[in-house]
Parts: structure tokens; sequence; C-alpha cells
């Protein structure tokens, strides 16, 4: 199903002053390897996670949309990368009556969870589902847990204390939400966290270190045409603060936004190490699911490699080449390399490649 869309983002006008006056710093080189090792088959928007499997660490991909791009070739299908085999191999299905799009997993101690995402029928109407399912990847197993109060789809999950897990977010069956929905995997509870104060969006991107996370941008309904919405991409950052005493309590401030264009589902990840949300790739053009934009125009990646960092409260860049993906539900990162699964190329193909890069040490900041 496709709208008209109205885009619009904060100018960014690249140059060393203007990063230096932002409070932005440039880095050294840090390096890429698209040739790591492949999926069973193309495979883009899939909800992504890292776990400890029975070859070690290992990236887990679930649920998608395969080359056709259409209703047929939404799935829930699920694949295992040992990341010291380097060699992919295919699950079984993800145990849910239909394929899914736009849902999102993070690891919560030991184990992954796996959240909503919404089923396209052939008429084209999508619907969000409220499933949660609990995958052990030592076993293979799946269980399912309690279910989201709200279902949601191309939200922001954010894992904290192993034990809570944030979903900021999202869309629900016919507009975005401003709920911060809290699910508490000790007791399979769901409570409501202080409510998203800026537009509620889907598409967005956040990573958490500690108890301070981001969240950047996505897409909004900012009107109506023709009895049709209208979507438009949002350049808004905001960080939140949870309250060390009550989680449900999220202190939340507007900060500046960050260098180059607004973006539509980036990969994005919480690194400790570093103390850094890193950005990696993504694209200012939004679309349903087929890379087509609301627009009609062709959707192309556009977006680097960039983070925040807690430490100095500023943005920093990465001289990186172009990733050249879009279409992540997430980051994922093992000892020094980041990886990207799967996705859509420039040339809007689905692809079976996982891009590996890493950044340079913090010592290398150039001010």
């Amino acid at each position: 199903m496709k709208y008209y869309r109205v885009k619009y983002y904060r100018t960014i006008i690249w140059g060393m002053s203007l990063l230096w006056l932002t409070g932005c710093a440039l880095t050294t080189a840090g390096s890429q390897n698209r040739q790591t090792f492949a999926l069973p088959h193309p495979q883009t928007n899939m909800a992504v996670a890292l776990g400890d499997g029975p070859q070690g660490p290992t990236l887990y991909g679930f649920n998608g949309l395969g080359s056709a791009k259409d209703w047929t070739s939404v799935n829930h299908h699920a694949f295992a990368c040992p990341i010291k085999a380097r060699l992919c191999h295919q699950l079984p299905d993800v145990p849910v009556a239909e394929g899914r799009l736009a849902s999102v997993a993070v690891r919560l101690g030991q184990k992954i969870y796996l959240f909503g995402g919404y089923s396209v029928a052939a008429d084209g109407s999508e619907v969000s589902t409220r499933d949660v399912l609990m995958f052990d990847p030592q076993t293979g197993q799946w269980l399912l847990r309690a279910p989201m109060p709200v279902p949601v789809d191309d939200a922001v999950a954010l894992a904290y204390q192993d034990r809570y897990i944030y979903l900021v977010s999202g869309w629900h069956d016919k507009g975005n939400v401003k709920r911060v929905q809290l699910y508490d995997a000790k007791i399979n509870r769901w409570s409501r966290a202080t409510d998203f104060p800026g537009i509620p969006v889907f598409g967005h991107g956040g990573g958490i270190v500690g108890n301070r996370f981001i969240i950047a941008d996505g897409v909004a309904v900012i009107g109506h045409k023709n009895g049709r919405r209208q979507f438009g991409i949002v350049s808004d950052v905001w960080q939140g603060i949870i309250d060390e005493q009550d989680p449900t309590i999220i202190a939340w401030r507007s900060l500046p936004a960050h260098p180059g264009p607004a973006l539509y589902r980036p990969g994005v990840m919480g690194d400790a190490i570093r103390e850094q949300i890193i950005f990696a790739g993504g694209t200012d053009n939004p679309y349903n699911f087929d890379g087509i934009g609301y627009d009609g125009v062709p959707s192309h990646p556009v977006g680097g490699v960039f983070a925040y960092d807690l430490a100095t409260e500023g943005w920093v860049t990465f001289d990186l080449p172009p990733l050249g993906v879009m279409d992540h539900r997430g980051l994922l990162k093992h000892d020094e390399d980041y990886f990207l699964m799967g996705g859509m190329n420039d040339r809007l193909q689905v692809s079976d490649g996982i891009v590996r890069f890493t950044l340079p040490p913090k010592s290398g900041l150039i001010e």
C-alpha cells in the first residue's frame, strides 16, 4: 500500500567549520569488507541480534522480505551466521502464522526476544502483530511470551539491565504511537513508561548504553491529501535517561540533529565500550517495503557511519567508504567488527551480503 509523502529535514551544510561549530568530529578511516560471508538467499528488513549459539557468537536474522519485494515474498524465515565459521545457514521458520515485516529483535541475557512486525495480505492490507517470542540460541527453541499491549511494528527495541526491554514509538495499524512500552522479562509482564516526547514515528533508529539511549529521525504522518496520508521524514533526535530507581520513568531532552540528512531504517546500536551510539546505512527517502518512495521515486542508500558520543555529548563522523545499503532493523558487533545483514543495495536489489566494517579507536579522533 502506497501513500503520498512530503519530505522535510534540517539542512546540513557540510564543511569542517560547521562540524566544529556543532560539536562534531571527523575520524581517521576505519575499514570495510563486503565479502565477509553471505546469507543462504537474499533477505531484507530482518530483525537481527547477536547471540551465543552452538558454534559460538552468531549473527541471527528473523522474518523479512525476499527478492521479489512483494506481498508473496514477505516471510518468517530465520538465519544463523556463526562468525567464526563464516558460514550462514537457514533455521526452521519463526513459529508464527504468516510472514512479518518490520519486526525487531534484541538480546537480553542469553536469550533473544522478537517483537511484532506487520503482515501483508494479497490486497495490500497491513496488520500490526502483537506476538512476542523468546528464542534460545543454544537449543533453537522458541517460547511465546506476553503479547504487546499495543501491537507495533517499525519500532525501536532497547535492552536494559538484562531484565527490561523498551519499545519506543512505532506504527500501529493506522498511525504512529507515542507510547514507550516496557517489558519485564523476569516476570513476563508489560507496563507503560514515560511517553516519547517527539513526533510519533516509524522506521527510526536508536541505541542504548547503560541507562542512556538515543532515538533519531523516522517517518511521521504529516497530513492528508485527497483522503490519503502524507508521510514525511523527521529530523529529530532525543536522549532518554532511565531513572535508576524506577524503570518506568524516562527523562527526555532534545539533542542537535546528527550530521547528514535525516534517516529512515538505518542500522543502530549502543556500543558500551566506546560509550557511543553508532548509526550505519539507511536512506533519506522513506518507502513502504519495496524500496520505491512514498513519492514514487526510487530510494537509495545515503547513510555513512556516525555516532553520538555520550562522554563528550557530541556527534562524531567516520571517514569510511559508502556502505551502500539500507532497510535494516539493527546493527550488530562482535569484537571490533560491526555487521549489517542483508538489506537493499543502491540498485534496490535485495542482498544476501553481510557488510562488515571497523572503526578507529577513540584515541584516533580528530577534534
